[in-house]
């Protein structure tokens, strides 16, 4: 195990590839505060695809998979590590604490 991964520094970059309408993910991701980055592809099995960017610290990653995994279980999401990002990029659109509030509903 990388010590990145263990201690939970830096970021990543999540790729999600869907040929459904991403509208609902991007709303549900956007309530919890994740920034993304929509792009329209073609798939080899799909006429269109949605492909979405994210730059997610490594410590947010855990949650953000398990939103994936339970609230959309069939999407394809590749997880990649980021070297380098610009000093001060902001890859959250709302602060921790909003965050919290807007997953409980509050």
């Amino acid at each position: 195990m990388q010590i990145e991964t263990m201690i939970s520094l830096g970021h990543v970059i999540v790729r999600l590839i869907t040929p459904n309408d991403p509208q609902p993910l991007i709303t549900e991701l956007s309530t919890l505060g994740y920034g993304m980055t929509r792009i329209e592809g073609s798939g080899s099995f799909s006429n269109t695809v949605a492909i979405i960017f994210m730059i997610v610290p490594r410590a947010e990653l855990g949650r953000l998979l398990r939103v994936l995994s339970t609230q959309h279980p069939d999407i394809l999401y590749t997880v990649e590590d980021v070297r380098n990002l610009k000093e001060g990029a902001k890859i959250f659109h709302k602060d921790t604490k909003s965050r919290i509030l807007a997953f409980f509903g509050i």
